[in-house]
């Protein structure tokens, strides 16, 4: 038959198992894709009515490819009867089915993430509760997690066991009541409600049992136990269920995803075949052993006989660098000698754990002139806490700027609302002025109210705050110290803590005060350095230019970034995954709990079987945070990772330890002058100091230098005109 040819041996026994439980535990490029849609496509053509046959998996895109080469193997007619679908689809679909028996509107709406977070708002002050005391993410989250283990608000409040469950508890009723009122349904509903009725009702499981007849569900160690107890449910009488996945790549517990459910399929199926697809259709026998000995680490790993009939190609890179940029710039270098070697730019990828990252990768790429795009999120500087936060401090420059103005006069929420905006903009139109003009004398605009008027007066001097503190006010007060302070005042920062991502966006606001720190300063014509003014005009005016769309060739595409929670399910001939560092990957929350480690180490799994051909790990021994330099320690992974097959570059002996100990001097082009690293020297504005970090850019050698007063600043040494005060070597002036 056509739909088996060219299947190995283990693929033709998951194709053509039909009858009874199954587990296909299908490891990174195994061709579970295909084996799945082959599956579907052979029960077809063996004489199975197709629309007996329910495939459940968790993305609409994975369900519509799905359908895609179904209707290439069996036609449009027959595929078009079969029920393809995500979980949250086929329960939306059925829920108005079975409203009458959920006791529900068949015309229920659904609310998104943003009319939850809304809802669960108002559910709180309802309670008589403050949203600061109860932030509004953290309170969802908590009722999804109930939702997603079948709890109603009633099942939560009993099972309540301390004060902070009580009160949850108050808040969950009123939000369910909220949703009754408006004949809404969330996600979590939608899934709920349906595995209640399975479970529960006779009637509807024994008719749902004969509709379908076989089951399949990818991606099964995604499931939480709501979606378990529906596809139990649905399989209880026949026992024909085919579950497609695999423990090593189960990344979504933060999500309700639960891997018991896959690693005790066969407790609850004991007549279950198990068919591993341990062979490696994508990537070289370097990559796959290298990934198969991290992995194996884990205690949650089922053992499969991961292996690949392609050549070793070559061992896996780690790379330790001396801080971020460095790291950056090996990526970059290693790219462009792939592209050179013949691969195209869209066939390579940047993997990183947490956003904030990309920061320094993105400006890397964008000095290097090599085509790259944020997959899956936004370009760094056009984040909308970066672009909230670069609007206030434009507003130091310039505080007409009413586009800026407009943009943060109430983020975060400060009191002053669209009408007191509609009364200063007329006021602003009747006397030809600024908004900053009208500001300035709100006591004089008619129709504003007295705490209104208050609200502008604070942020009024606020601004006017910050303006003085740069032009002079604070001795030693440089850019990180600037912004970092505009974050932290405006309290820009702190209303991050309550947002579903607010972790990542703390994040990337603590990336924007190290970007402040990685200023060079340089002097003018006439030798001055700038002062902090000058400094932040020039930082912005860079900014705008790095927020200007990039050239892109449609011919050779564009390099990926993304996170390793993007990148499931994608490939790439060539891959880098950045940030090998303990905190980073693993993430620092996974420190105290053995099963965030272990998901922590299939994460990296993850990202290392992405790559076909070339894979490149980087880590750096330094990382700025907030614009102070600290010290990294190796990420445990590597250590996991089996020696035969990675290769390891350390760094460059010139370059010394980022820790201040002195090894071989930096030498700039002919000239005889030598900087070492922890050399004391002085400077003619900033006195004395010691030198952090040196590093080569493109406008020549560049040195960090902490000083005495004015603390940490990054100048160009050519023309810095330090003087260098002993360390060993002989003085002398740069």
């Amino acid at each position: 038959m056509q739909l088996l040819e060219g299947l190995t041996e283990a693929q033709l026994e998951a194709v053509t198992t039909h009858e009874g439980p199954l587990l296909v535990l299908a490891g990174p490029g195994s061709g579970k894709t295909m084996v799945v849609t082959r599956r579907i496509a052979h029960l077809v053509a063996s004489g199975v009515d197709p629309s007996s046959i329910l495939a459940l998996t968790f993305t609409n895109k994975a369900a519509a490819q799905m359908r895609e080469r179904v209707a290439r193997l069996l036609g449009d007619s027959l595929a078009g009867v079969m029920q393809v679908s995500t979980f949250h689809a086929f329960c939306a679909r059925q829920l108005r089915i079975w409203s009458s028996a959920a006791g529900v509107s068949p015309n229920y709406s659904i609310w998104d993430t943003s009319d939850q977070r809304d809802a669960v708002k108002r559910a709180i002050v309802d309670a008589g509760l403050s949203t600061s005391n109860w932030p509004p993410a953290a309170v969802l989250s908590t009722i999804s997690g109930a939702k997603n283990k079948l709890q109603n608000a009633s099942t939560f409040e009993q099972e309540a066991m301390d004060f902070n469950d009580r009160t949850v508890a108050k808040i969950f009723t009123r939000y369910e009541t909220l949703l009754r009122e408006n004949d809404a349904m969330d996600f979590d509903d939608l899934l709920g409600h349906v595995a209640r009725l399975l479970r529960d009702d006779e009637s509807i499981r024994s008719s749902a049992q004969r509709r379908w007849n076989y089951i399949l569900v990818d991606e099964y160690q995604d499931t939480n136990f709501a979606q378990f107890i529906i596809a139990s449910a649905l399989a209880q009488s026949h026992r024909n269920i085919c579950v497609v996945g695999d423990p090593d790549q189960s990344i979504y517990r933060w999500r309700g995803a639960d891997i018991r459910n896959i690693l005790d399929f066969e407790a609850h199926y004991p007549e279950a075949r198990v068919v591993p697809l341990g062979r490696n259709f994508r990537s070289t026998g370097h990559i796959v052993k290298a990934a198969s000995g991290l992995v194996s680490r884990n205690e949650s790993h089922r053992h499969k006989d991961l292996h690949t009939e392609l050549e070793d190609g070559t061992p896996v890179n780690i790379q330790t660098c001396m801080d971020e940029h460095v790291e950056a710039e090996a990526i970059v270098k290693h790219f462009r000698k792939a592209a050179e070697a013949g691969r195209p730019w869209r066939e390579m990828a940047v993997l990183y754990r947490v956003n904030s990252l990309s920061r320094v990768l993105e400006d890397a790429f964008r000095h290097a002139s090599i085509p790259h795009a944020v997959a899956r999120g936004t370009a760094f500087y056009e984040r909308r806490e970066i672009k909230d936060a670069l609007a206030y401090l434009r507003l130091l420059l310039n505080p007409n700027d009413d586009i800026a103005l407009r943009r943060i006069i109430n983020v975060p929420t400060r009191g002053i609302g669209k009408t007191t905006m509609d009364r200063m903009e007329a006021d602003a139109r009747a006397h030809g002025q600024q908004l900053g003009e009208v500001m300035r004398r709100i006591s004089s605009v008619p129709g504003v109210t007295d705490r209104a008027r208050k609200a502008v007066g604070r942020f009024v001097t606020m601004i006017d705050g910050w303006i003085a503190e740069m032009t002079g006010g604070m001795l030693g007060l440089d850019l990180a110290d600037l912004v970092s302070m505009v974050l932290r005042d405006s309290g820009l920062e702190s209303s991050m803590v309550d947002s579903d991502d607010g972790e990542d966006r703390i994040a990337n606001l603590s990336e924007l005060v190290s970007a402040a720190a990685d200023l060079i300063i340089e002097p003018d014509e006439e030798g001055r350095l700038p002062d902090l003014r000058q400094q932040l005009a020039s930082w912005l005016e860079s900014i705008a230019l790095v927020s200007d769309s990039d050239a892109i060739d449609p011919e050779s595409g564009v390099v990926t970034l993304m996170t390793l929670h993007a990148a499931k399910g994608l490939e790439f001939d060539v891959v880098a995954i950045a940030g090998l560092e303990q905190g980073m990957l693993p993430h620092s929350r996974s420190f105290n709990e053995p099963e965030s480690m272990e998901e922590e180490r299939r994460l990296c799994y993850v990202g290392m079987t992405r790559a076909r051909r070339d894979l490149l790990m980087t880590r750096a021994m330094t990382r700025t945070h907030r614009g102070l330099r600290d010290r990294t320690m190796v990420s445990e992974f590597i250590d996991d990772i089996p020696p035969d097959h990675v290769a390891c570059e350390l760094p460059e002996p010139s370059w010394g330890s980022t820790m201040g100990s002195v090894d071989e001097p930096v030498r700039h082009g002919d000239d005889e002058s030598v900087f070492q690293l922890g050399d004391q020297v002085e400077h003619p504005r900033f006195g004395l100091g010691r030198i952090q970090r040196l590093m080569s850019r493109p406008r020549g050698l560049t040195a960090t230098i902490d000083f005495e007063e004015y603390g940490p600043r990054t100048l160009l040494l050519a023309h810095a005109g330090l003087q260098r005060l002993g360390g060993g070597l002989e003085d002398s002036t740069y």
